[in-house]
């Protein structure tokens, strides 16, 4: 499939009173047509504001201060962030499910009334017609008796059925790219499972890309084709599913692999946590960011710049002088 989003050295920084956050430091990547991605991290790693860059929708005090992202031939970045030609890729082209649904969903109006205005804003419909567009997209992410439960406000709903209309909003013009950050945070189990299996079905029925955007390998291993892993602003470690599960090369993957529980070993095995804590972002060292959590380090990794991206084969790349 050809390239839909390309992404190059991508650079987002916060100008904090404490000093300087590179939240996105020189992130590339792209995402091919119709192909699910999984971008994976720990909290704080940049990767939402990564997609919050593609959407220009970084706020105060962060600003995008480099890089390119091409979309469908034309440079993002070029457009003014609120002028009408990024309002018009912004939810209609690329949309984007938040985290917390609660929050992020208005809870003073009606579902039907949030679903409604973006379909009368990019698809130009009328009341009636963006009413009978919004119950459709209500009934196909299964949200029952949708004719009447499209008067209803958020707090009606529950977690899970909250982004259920998430994704039936992110979706209701037909995106080519879906964005869905963090999309199963605080629900259960089996109702994660429904969603992404909902947000994998729904996907291919519209053929857009999706991007899930998550702390937890196991969540995309089931959906994504290819997967990316950030740290402290970075992309350690790219490549195809299989290539991430099979053959993990940078440590900090093989720290994340760690710490989920799998079938296919015996029983009793105990996880094993990465040791430390994130670093902090504010006037980060050059050196490499993991090196103080990481058993592989070496002198090399304590004295030099963090080493970019080499090419193991295939779509396997990796950031680490031990690779």
């Amino acid at each position: 499939m050809p390239e839909i989003l390309q992404v190059n050295n991508l650079e987002t920084q916060f100008f904090t009173e404490g000093g300087l956050v590179k939240a996105v430091d020189g992130v590339s990547y792209h995402i091919d047509e119709q192909e699910i991605v999984g971008l994976v991290g720990e909290s704080g790693c940049g990767k939402s504001v990564s997609q919050l860059s593609v959407m220009q929708l970084v706020s105060t005090p962060g600003k995008i201060v480099g890089g390119e992202i091409i979309f469908d031939g034309q440079n993002l970045l070029e457009l003014e962030a609120n002028g009408p030609e990024m309002r018009s890729i912004r939810g209609a082209k690329i949309a984007m499910i938040f985290q917390e649904p609660m929050t992020s969903l208005n809870p003073v109006l009606t579902i039907g009334r949030q679903l409604t205005e973006t379909l009368e804003l990019h698809m130009g419909l009328n009341k009636s017609a963006s009413r009978e567009k919004a119950i459709e997209a209500l009934r196909d992410v299964g949200i029952p008796s949708a004719e009447s439960r499209i008067d209803d406000y958020p707090h009606h709903f529950s977690g899970g059925m909250r982004q259920r209309v998430m994704i039936a909003m992110g979706l209701s013009c037909n995106p080519k790219i879906l964005i869905a950050d963090e999309p199963t945070t605080a629900l259960d189990v089996t109702t994660q499972a429904q969603l992404l299996e909902l947000m994998k079905d729904m996907v291919e029925q519209y053929h857009a890309s999706l991007v899930i955007v998550t702390h937890n390998l196991g969540v995309v291993a089931r959906y994504a084709q290819r997967i990316y892993i950030m740290y402290a602003g970075r992309i350690v470690e790219a490549g195809t599913t299989k290539d991430i599960f099979a053959d993990p090369r940078h440590p900090y993957t093989i720290g994340l692999l760690k710490c989920i529980p799998r079938l296919d070993e015996e029983r009793g095995r105990k996880l094993v946590p990465i040791v430390g804590l994130p670093p902090n972002l504010i006037n980060m060292q050059p050196t490499c960011a993991f090196s103080p959590r990481c058993s592989y380090k070496s002198e090399k990794c304590l004295k030099e710049p963090w080493p970019p991206l080499t090419h193991l084969g295939n779509e396997h790349y990796v950031g680490c002088f031990n690779e």
